[in-house]
């Protein structure tokens, strides 16, 4: 049949719709389909927006990144969000090496992060591969042949930040590093959590954060609705986690946040790091804690580290002298608004009723620096705490981060690790009940009218007595710990100049077989005077309510700093159990010196008496020309002056230079005194004979 033209061109026209709508359904049926289900279905993946230095030959499509990583999404200037609706594909989130991310999680979601090992350095890859052995994270060289195979590497110069290498040697190095297995550190801290709409009735603090782990492909959005089978899960320990293990593939990290909206508002906020060579955040709770609590007074408390290095080089001390390492946070016991963060740092920060840090700033609340008093005369660092509430027990909690001031916080320990938690106690300033073997003192309950302090009151940074930091005898009318610290410091180093007066006597400088001993010198004299007489001249103060049974009743025919005496009946009471049934010594109604009675004026107290030991190395150091002796025990006298040294559970029962609440370095002279008792008992049984 033959057209004509016009029905050539109907026909064309006709061929050319037919071919375009063919054209059409092909290309946009997928488009067709999202129209339907757009909210079953993922965005569409562009190849052209994957990086160029991906590897895609080789790969799998999930080697393109997870379907929950940011994609493509066009955009039209006539229409907003509102109207096309928000993405359903929740972010994921990159992790840098070392470098801790912060973010919100809304209750009953799950947070989704990404550790890429493509980012690692070639340093890094060179480190060598390691395998976890067992639990305890024994961790042991791998393969030797790889390592051979890493340094011929760095030998032919390969950088992965060159531009100019060879694509197919660049190729083989990617596979190289893919089948390496790394060891990776997962840490992550609750900064924030939610709170509770009535705080009164809930007395439990929310439950913690779950972390999720998966290193496999098939599960990039790990959590609590992924195959389980596929990845691990721990949930947070007071608000901390650590986690570690060996991986050839990326990782896949997933925090999911319980829901508990009918009980608590607001959010989690948490900071998570993972690291190649250690955690970024951590703690431990299982070892000794590093801190030692030295003394309290009504309001504040004196809390120390142990020695910070046993090395006698100068230069080492001089170093860790000027930068004190840790911080400290300080919680009544009684208040929950730590629980649930106890183990981690930035809660710690953010919770802790007082910080030494707060937001990676320092705080005034806690005075903290270095002193070499203590164990050892080494480097340790001394925190002091004011404003606590009397009769109050606290945790003291030890920090440490490697952030300096002028530091990256990039770094392992980054973060921030946190101690064991120590106890103490405020003393009370209070009296109570009338028995002296019960935990009260006095026919009623009276408060003391000092705004400040009870009649214990702590002094440290003494100039002369520079190893005393303790409670001392005090009232609030004389003055501060300062003006109180230089009263006993003057009276003492007062003390101190008549004995090298004395000492002046003494044939210090003459030859070794010409001298008052043979073992001993006049410097030795001189510093167990000096340990001995600051004991003794500057008392180390209890409650007079404290009724431990190494402690001794002083000034208790003295008012207290409000005018109030002790009443007849605890005074007869107290006859009955320290005197003749009727009266009291004069070791019982004044203090060990009149100068305190005269001018600080305390009132009754309890003192912790100074250890046996300081008086017989007192009489072994010096010579015999001075007269210096001893009671023993069972003398008259000896329980009114010392207290033989037996610690136990902690407790300071004798007072000795660098005294705090721990077994001491004072041990040491355990033996040295034990054998002095023996002479000394054998000179009185000569001397007797």
């Amino acid at each position: 049949m033959h057209l004509g033209p016009s029905h050539s061109r109907l026909a064309a026209s006709c061929i050319a719709s037919s071919l375009l709508a063919v054209f059409c359904i092909t290309l946009f049926s997928l488009n067709f389909a999202l129209a339907v289900e757009l909210e079953d279905a993922p965005p569409i993946m562009l190849l052209d927006a994957v990086e160029p230095d991906l590897d895609v030959s080789r790969g799998s499509v999930s080697d393109l990144g997870s379907p929950l990583d940011q994609m493509y999404e066009p955009e039209f200037a006539a229409f907003d969000r509102s109207i096309l609706g928000r993405s359903q594909a929740r972010d994921t989130n990159a992790l840098k090496n070392n470098e801790a991310f912060q973010l919100n999680v809304r209750q009953g979601d799950t947070e989704l992060f990404v550790f890429k090992l493509s980012q690692l350095s070639e340093r890094e890859f060179d480190v060598g591969s390691l395998e976890l052995r067992d639990e305890d994270h024994i961790w042991e060289d791998k393969d030797e042949a790889e390592e051979e195979d890493n340094d011929d590497l760095n030998d032919k110069g390969l950088h992965t930040d060159s531009g100019d290498l060879d694509s197919a040697y660049a190729e083989q190095k990617l596979g190289k590093r893919q089948q390496d297995a790394r060891r990776l550190f997962i840490s992550a801290n609750t900064c924030l959590q939610p709170q509770a709409f009535n705080a009164t009735k809930t007395t439990q603090p929310p439950p913690q954060l779950t972390l999720y782990v998966s290193t496999s492909t098939d599960n990039v959005a790990p959590g609590p609705g992924a195959d389980s089978n596929s990845q691990v899960s721990m949930v947070f320990q007071e608000g901390a986690i650590m986690y570690n293990f060996t991986t050839t593939t990326d990782v896949y990290v997933g925090i999911h946040a319980p829901n508990v909206t009918e009980i608590f508002d607001k959010p989690y906020n948490m900071k998570i790091a993972i690291s190649t060579y250690g955690y970024y955040y951590s703690y431990n709770v299982d070892d000794d804690a590093d801190l030692i609590w030295v003394d309290s007074d009504s309001q504040g408390a004196l809390l120390i580290t142990h020695n910070l290095t046993d090395s006698n080089d100068e230069k080492q001390q001089q170093q860790i002298m000027n930068s004190p390492p840790y911080v400290l946070f300080a919680q009544d016991k009684s208040d929950p608004s730590i629980n649930g963060v106890k183990y981690s740092f930035c809660g710690l920060e953010q919770y802790a009723q007082i910080a030494t840090t707060k937001d990676g700033k320092y705080s005034n609340m806690v005075q903290t620096g270095m002193t070499k008093r203590g164990q050892g005369n080494f480097p340790k660092q001394q925190f002091f705490f004011s404003g606590l509430k009397p009769s109050t027990s606290y945790l003291g909690i030890l920090a440490k981060t490697n952030v300096t001031d002028r530091g990256s916080p990039n770094l392992v320990g980054g973060g921030g690790h946190v101690f064991k938690a120590t106890n103490f106690q405020t003393k009370s300033g209070k009296l109570f009940s009338q028995d002296p073997g019960s935990s009260q003192v006095g026919t009623r309950a009276q408060e003391l009218i000092q705004p400040d302090h009870g009649n214990c009151n702590i002094v440290l940074n003494l100039t002369f007595c520079d190893q005393v930091a303790y409670s001392v005898p005090s009232n609030p009318k004389f003055g501060n710990a300062s003006v109180l610290a230089k009263f006993y410091d003057d009276y003492a180093a007062e003390a101190y100049g008549y004995f090298k007066k004395a000492l002046a006597q003494v044939a210090c400088e003459a030859p070794v077989t010409q001298r008052y001993s043979l073992t001993r010198n006049c410097s030795d004299c001189e510093a167990a005077y000096k340990d001995w007489l600051c004991s003794v001249t500057i008392p180390r103060c209890e409650d007079f309510s404290n009724n431990a049974s190494y402690l001794h009743p002083r000034a208790m025919s003295q008012p207290f700093p409000d005018g109030e005496m002790l009443d007849n009946a605890t005074m007869s009471l107290y006859a009955e159990t320290y005197g003749d049934g009727k009266t009291l010594g004069k070791a019982f109604l004044q203090s060990r010196s009149s100068r305190i009675d005269e001018f600080i004026k305390p009132g009754p107290y309890k003192e912790v008496l100074p250890c046996d030991y300081l008086c017989y190395r007192l009489v072994q150091s010096c010579p015999s020309s001075m007269n210096f002796g001893c009671p023993l025990p069972g003398q008259k006298g000896f329980n009114s002056s010392y207290y033989i040294n037996n610690e136990t559970n902690g407790e300071v029962v004798c007072n000795y230079p660098g005294s705090a609440h721990i077994f001491s370095g004072s041990s040491r002279d355990a033996v040295s005194v034990g054998l002095t008792i023996v002479v000394l008992v054998l000179v009185s049984l000569l001397l007797a004979c």
